[in-house]
């Protein structure tokens, strides 16, 4: 069935990735008229091991039947035990007093979620049209569009870019291209049966224990995270090392598992043990790095770029795929409060109330990293909770939803004062630290 047309608002939405599915799905929850282009012709199952956090879980949790279809993939460790690249012990980093106080969270694996969320998409009566490439994006004082490689073009009151790094979507917003820069780290990734681990002598003990494992073994410039899913029998690793490769852009390449081997040759044998097990090839993914954009948005604000075409994330903050959510969830929040004849004040409003949440959230990533990769084992073992993963409560305990309903009055009327031209200002109402401060006084980021 159709979205009704409530608020008479019509969105195009430029992508399938988690971000354009959660704009569409959010923007029908609002009442707006979604039409979804995607490149590829056919869903593909791709991927590997993906971390939703407990902001992203309450949006998930809004969407009737999805948390059920999730949680019977989701894995459910106890905690995350931390290891010297040796095989010794710090700590294991409990995640029970996590979840008694900020809910559940959802990781697992990035193509079975994205076919749940999809046919939730699908069974709204959401219009995606597959193999539409877009190749170009326009815009007027009314209106903004895309130009399709097929020849055909579109046109809404807005268009939400959420095409990923390479989105068109960036020169129509910046003037300019903007090229990627090595990040110095590449990730050797693997998701696969896990029969072979469940035989063997050395590491049968990750089926064998009552929960899920998830561990993770720190040396210098690597780290090394294995995880099993029992109830289908899964396992998965992902391998952070240092790669100088300079390549222009790829979500990933394959390489033979002997690479990997290579790179922890000298590790605790249960890490090796895993590497051998595992069947070729790995997914190679080389990490691209961009220095933050100055703005999200187009100069008459039509156009928005969402997720990782506006902001990609390192995979050690665990929020990559969180924030992209978040993003689809404000941005349909504010063009129902703003109306379809302010379609520009609510993507300034979206900006606004984003901007600074995501570099805070971005920085994470970098400094969970570096934490991790130059780790002094001496120092670690003499203070194991200083290598604690961080989950801090004004990322987790959030819902992105509710802050906007809340802020936006607030943030446009900032917004209108510079005719829309100024966000500064209004950014400046909602950054992280603004954020930790309203939870100090209120006790939940639900404000």
């Amino acid at each position: 069935m159709a979205a009704r047309n409530i608020s008479g608002i019509n969105v195009i939405v430029v992508g399938t990735g988690f971000s354009g599915l959660t704009a569409a799905i959010e923007c029908h929850r609002k009442g707006h008229n979604v039409t979804v282009l995607e490149s590829f012709s056919e869903l593909k199952t791709l991927g590997d091991i993906i971390s939703f956090g407990q902001n992203s879980a309450k949006i998930f949790n809004r969407w009737p039947g999805v948390p059920e279809q999730l949680e019977k993939l989701t894995l459910r460790p106890e905690g995350i035990e931390l290891k010297t690249w040796q095989g010794d012990t710090l700590l294991k980093q409990m995640w029970t007093d996590e979840k008694k106080n900020w809910g559940v969270r959802y990781d697992g694996h990035r193509g079975e979620f994205h076919r749940i969320t999809f046919e939730h998409a699908l069974a709204l009566g959401i219009d995606i049209k597959l193999g539409c490439k877009v190749v170009d994006y326009f815009e007027t004082d009314t209106e903004a569009g895309v130009k399709c490689e097929n020849g055909e073009q579109y046109t809404a009151d807005v268009v939400l870019a959420g095409d990923g790094v390479k989105s068109r979507g960036r020169f129509s917003v910046l003037g300019y291209e903007d090229h990627p820069k090595p990040s110095g780290y590449a990730v050797y990734r693997a998701w696969f049966d896990g029969d072979k681990i469940a035989k063997d002598p050395l590491l049968s003990f990750f089926f064998e224990r009552p929960s899920d494992q998830h561990i993770a073994w720190l040396g210098p410039d690597i780290h090394f995270i294995a995880a099993s899913l029992k109830r289908s029998g899964s396992f998965s690793w992902v391998l952070t090392h240092k790669d100088e490769a300079n390549i222009k852009e790829s979500w990933q390449l394959e390489a033979p598992v002997a690479d990997a081997m290579r790179v922890i040759k000298e590790w605790d044998p249960v890490a090796r043990r895993i590497v051998e097990l595992t069947p070729e090839p790995l997914v190679d993914w080389k990490l691209v790095y961009r220095d933050p954009l100055p703005t999200w948005i187009s100069p008459k604000r039509r156009i928005a770029l969402i997720g990782d075409a506006a902001h990609p994330f390192l995979p050690t903050s665990i929020q990559g795929a969180s924030q992209a959510m978040e993003d689809g969830v404000v941005m349909a929040l504010c063009l129902a409060k703003a109306g379809k004849g302010n379609v520009p004040e609510a993507v300034a409003a979206f900006e606004a109330l984003r901007y600074n949440r995501v570099l805070g959230a971005q920085r994470t990533g970098v400094t969970t990293r570096d934490k991790w990769h130059q780790i002094d084992l001496e120092k670690a073992r003499a203070d194991p909770e200083s290598m604690k993963l961080p989950r801090e409560e004004w990322i987790l305990n959030y819902d992105a939803e509710s802050y906007a309903e809340e802020h936006y009055d607030e943030t446009a009327s900032v917004l209108r004062k510079t005719g829309l031209q100024d966000i500064s200002e209004a950014r400046r109402l909602h950054t992280p630290e603004a954020v930790k401060h309203l939870l100090d006084l209120n006790g939940s980021a639900k404000l």
